[in-house]
């Protein structure tokens, strides 16, 4: 019986230690497969293989087991799972696996999580613990920084969070899914569509991220219909989007280049984001091709962000040089790609993260960071330039100077910042409105996206640059120079226009120019206003290879007499020739083909002279001008423009009698009008450039 009982606790005690080391061998394997998802950037991946190995590790192991909490805290940290890292931070703290980084990164957490007064008992402990080693080290001087920042920012949040601002913030759940959706940005001639990333189920791809445990990110976009409503988003229907990560989208000026971040996966190579192009031919966004910023491998470069000249491209970096983490980076964009890389560096800077760089188009540069004072995770600073923007146009630069220490960095406040992550913004045209992302309020740390309004007072100027008689011209370039300082280029969209924001009380001076055109000016001085206002000017160009009509240019019946109501048409002429001064023209007068040609003749030379004698009465060169009367010889030949007018009408159509006998009554007067015309015509483009 004895020996039956020794036998049977022999066994029990095989069976237990067979069981400790099937377990101690299940927790060594997964932790080695945890260290190769983290090496490789999954920590999604490898926060489940830490989890399992903790859970099978003995509570009486503490150093084991906190060793373990605190890998699987790196992890969730990192993936945003606020929480669950906060549970795990405490955990390795209670198994005395703690230091100063530790007590960082947990106080860092408890902000996401709106615990400011536990997280400023913790910021302080990585302060003390840092302070009190006997050897500063090189990683703990940032640290001190940001623990001392975090602590400022604890003690503030909660005033700031109380004392609000005129932020309103609104949660868009039309756009929003069940995983992540960012980087909202606003495209489309008119801001008519909204193109953001998201992680939802219709992303491409069957498979699932290592890094988030979510599908890889794609491009999306909604458009507004004719009565501007919001359509279901879509992805992009193109070879944009890829099984990879696609995301965090910006444009060129002209809305033909797309910017965006992309990140390839390679199973025994960490993940490292790189910048890509995609160009739009017609609606579809072509194939993204990576653009080399540095011969940096090693580096990520996300957050793509082009300056409103269209001459620089912020970005996100943590390549070697920097303040610290991911710092932002510019780099010159040129005909033949990338040139010179520069750091922001301070104040925008920091020993933290800086992330996610936007424009507004007045030249405010918006960025996300958790290394200045802030509410908790990321939040949104505008970085306001303190001097004025000055154009230097030499011969070997031609860009937008911006010193980076003439940077003011502001904090706006709650609730566009919250205690979660805040970035990603993007603006409707000048005004203080538009979206953003932000993962405040939702337990698993998915992104969605806002919409916010700050209902501040602007003054905006919106230009339209087109051919005189014909359609809209993208390539056209505004020179905007003001007697405060200003002097701007400005890029036109697809549709030719510009919207730019201006001051009461300055005298404005905007040049409309484009190749093979003749340049044209506007003048604009407005005083304050109690509510946002926007002035319209028009840009109309001179085609310097195509005869030009002079509109409402009216004379008496049957006579050369120019009548009063023609002295706008004319003055705006006198204009354009002063605004031109090396310009000479032929003007030329029309008739239609009833009557005979000599008399016909006779009356449109003799009216070509008078509108060339009110010209120099006005103090225009005479050898600048050459009258001619072809009477009926040159009917008008009809442009594209005009069919839209009048659509019995083709392009190229020649208004002969012949054609003209063919139609209707009441078309035949409308040609017969559109024959009637006054017109000018660039002779040369040089008069007076050699004269000694």
């Amino acid at each position: 019986m004895r020996y039956r009982i020794m036998q049977r606790k022999l066994r029990l005690i095989i069976i237990i230690m067979s069981c400790m080391l099937l377990s101690g061998c299940g927790a060594e394997q997964a932790m080695k497969k945890g260290d190769k998802y983290y090496a490789l950037g999954e920590y999604f991946d490898a926060a489940n293989q830490y989890r399992k190995a903790y859970a099978a590790t003995p509570a009486k192991e503490r150093t084991l087991r906190g060793q373990r909490a605190l890998k699987m805290a790196e992890c969730y940290r990192r993936i945003n799972y606020t929480q669950k890292a906060i549970a795990a931070y405490n955990n390795a703290i209670r198994y005395k696996q703690v230091d100063s980084l530790t007590h960082l990164y947990l106080a860092q957490q408890l902000m996401k999580n709106g615990q400011y007064k536990e997280a400023a008992k913790h910021f302080q402990a990585a302060i003390d613990s840092s302070a009190s080693l006997s050897t500063m080290t090189a990683q703990s001087s940032p640290l001190i920084a940001l623990a001392t920042t975090g602590l400022r920012s604890a003690q503030q949040a909660p005033q700031w969070k109380k004392q609000g601002s005129d932020y309103t913030v609104k949660r868009e759940n039309f756009f929003n899914s069940r995983r992540a959706d960012y980087s909202p940005m606003l495209g489309g001639d008119e801001n008519n569509q909204l193109f953001f990333t998201s992680t939802r189920n219709q992303a491409k791809g069957d498979e699932y991220s290592g890094i988030t445990g979510t599908k890889n990110g794609d491009i999306f976009v909604s458009t507004k219909d004719e009565k501007g409503k919001w359509q279901k988003p879509e992805v992009i229907d193109s070879e944009l989007n890829t099984d990879f990560d696609e995301g965090a989208c910006s444009f060129s000026p002209d809305g033909k280049t797309m910017y965006l971040t992309q990140c390839k996966t390679d199973p025994d190579y960490p993940r490292y984001a790189t910048i890509a192009t995609s160009n739009r031919s017609d609606a579809a966004w072509s194939k993204a091709t990576e653009l080399k910023v540095t011969r940096d491998t090693l580096s990520a470069y996300a957050h793509p962000a082009v300056s409103p000249d269209g001459e620089w491209l912020y970005f996100t970096s943590n390549m070697p040089g920097g303040k610290g983490g991911y710092d932002i980076w510019r780099v010159r964009l040129t005909s033949s790609g990338t040139g010179s890389v520069e750091n922001l560096g301070a104040p925008v800077n920091t020993a933290g993260d800086e992330l996610f760089p936007t424009f507004r188009p007045n030249g405010d540069l918006y960025f996300s960071s958790n290394g200045h004072e802030g509410m908790g995770g990321l939040d949104i600073y505008i970085a306001h330039p303190t001097t004025n923007i000055v154009r230097n146009d030499s011969a070997d630069q031609s860009s937008l100077q911006i010193p980076h220490s003439s940077f003011k960095i502001i904090h706006p406040g709650y609730p566009l910042n919250s205690q979660g992550d805040d970035f990603g913004m993007t603006f409707e045209g000048l005004k203080n409105q538009g979206y953003f992302a932000s993962n405040r309020g939702d337990g698993k740390g998915w992104d969605h996206i806002y919409s916010f309004y700050n209902p501040e007072i602007i003054q905006t100027v919106k230009g339209w640059v087109y051919e005189k008689d014909g359609y809209e011209l993208p390539a056209a370039q505004v020179y905007m120079v003001g007697n405060d300082g200003t002097n701007l280029k400005l890029s036109v969209k697809g549709d030719g226009s510009f919207t730019q924001e201006i001051k009461a009380g300055v005298d404005y001076v905007f040049l409309g120019t484009c190749k093979g055109f003749l340049n044209h000016q506007e003048h604009l001085r407005v005083e304050p206003v109690k509510k946002s206002e926007e002035y319209v000017l028009q840009f109309p160009l001179a085609n310097i290879m195509a005869p030009v009509l002079i509109d409402n240019i009216f004379y008496d019946f049957d006579k050369a007499t120019l009548r009063p109501e023609s002295k706008e048409a004319l003055d705006q002429l006198v204009k354009l020739l002063e605004e031109n001064p090396n310009v000479t023209i032929e003007l030329s007068a029309h008739t239609d083909y009833r009557g005979s040609a000599e008399y016909n003749k006779r009356l449109s030379q003799r009216r070509a002279e008078s509108v060339i004698r009110y010209l120099i009465d006005h103090g225009i060169a005479q050898d600048r001008l050459t009258p001619v009367g072809y009477g009926k010889e040159q009917p008008k030949t009809i442009r594209k423009k005009l069919t839209e007018k009048y659509p019995f009408l083709k392009e190229n159509d020649v208004l002969t009698e012949e054609l003209i006998k063919k139609l209707g009554e009441e078309e035949q007067e409308t040609c017969n009008q559109l024959n009637r015309r006054t017109e000018f015509r660039v002779l040369r483009t040089t008069y007076g450039l050699f004269n000694k």
